[in-house]
């Protein structure tokens, strides 16, 4: 049932998804990476084509789309705003259609979560948003599963996220431990809440997967955590704000005595990277034996995978 009701659909934030679905998601991702283990090749996306549209730069959301999607067989497009018209000169609802008619799927990694609703809406083909300013979904379940190497099933779990609580990751870490039933605290200055309205959102979805959801200032409330979380401090775009940021979050750094406030020897440290050592996170954590960042970068192509297999078919 679950392949059935994915087929054809776009992924633009969690919110828009059943719990198993994404469950379904993330035993694909499993098996998917254990195919790519065992030196499986599939082709699964022959005769197929993906629009990958950037405003914004990328390591691991471009060369996980492009391995994912060539190892299968499939031939990826990258499209800067250099390259094509993106809502410059045509507008963006005709540069959809144009590219709907092209292509079996459109990836758009940038800044208006309103354009990936729009490439959506008009292309006619699914659309996987691989970041906006508002949402990053294919990041976060890479998360979940790189949890769930870790510990097994996710529910239940604690992570919390240490930093700027409005932080698209923590935004959409929200909305997918909601779904989930995975516990999830934003530890940040009141000052960086996320917004109320998402939390709002939220509050129903965690009361039907029993998932505890907190926002607090509180670096205490680490207590018991299996996963801290971390980000840089300012965003792209907010390049301007980092010694303001630098500022309100240096008590919110990560680094080994926050890692023992857990109270865990096992809690695991995440980052999405890229990492600005000794910054929002310590040297000696990222790269020490607790980290677990490298694991959940590689997951991002299999998580990838496992979403295109499921909407566009193979």
């Amino acid at each position: 049932m679950a392949v059935e009701q994915l087929k054809g659909r776009s992924l633009l934030t969690w919110l828009d998804f059943e719990a198993a679905d994404i469950r379904y998601l993330l035993d694909l991702s499993k098996a998917v990476k254990a195919e790519s283990r065992q030196g499986e090749v599939r082709q699964r996306f022959v005769g197929k084509t993906l629009a990958l549209l950037f405003e914004k730069r990328s390591t691991r959301t471009r060369c996980a789309f492009e391995t994912a999607f060539g190892e299968e067989g499939g031939h990826p497009v990258f499209l800067s705003t250099q390259d094509i018209q993106l809502g410059s000169k045509e507008s963006l609802e005709d540069t959809a259609r144009v590219l709907g008619r092209m292509f079996s799927a459109i990836q758009f990694r940038g800044y208006k979560q309103s354009t990936a609703e729009t490439l959506a809406k008009y292309s006619g083909v699914p659309v996987y948003n691989g970041l906006t300013d508002e949402y990053h979904p294919t990041q976060v379940l890479a998360d979940i599963m790189t949890l769930e190497e870790c510990f097994g099933p996710s529910e239940g779990k604690k992570i919390c996220f240490v930093g700027d609580g409005r932080n698209n990751v923590a935004r959409s870490l929200m909305v997918i431990c909601s779904k989930l039933g995975v516990n999830f605290t934003v530890i940040t200055p009141a000052t960086l809440n996320p917004d109320w309205e998402l939390v709002e959102k939220c509050a129903p979805l965690s009361a039907v997967s029993g998932a505890k959801i907190r926002v607090t200032d509180n670096i205490e409330e680490v207590e018991g955590a299996d996963a801290l979380y971390t980000d840089v401090w300012a965003s792209m775009g907010e390049e301007t704000k980092k010694e303001e940021r630098a500022r309100l979050l240096q008590p919110y750094q990560v680094n080994q005595a926050l890692m023992n406030k857990t109270g865990r020897k096992d809690v695991i440290f995440l980052h999405c990277l890229p990492a600005i050592k000794g910054e929002e996170v310590t040297q000696d954590v990222i790269d020490g034996p607790q980290s677990r960042a490298w694991d959940e970068a590689e997951n991002r192509k299999h998580t990838i995978k496992a979403i295109m297999l499921a909407t566009i078919g193979g």
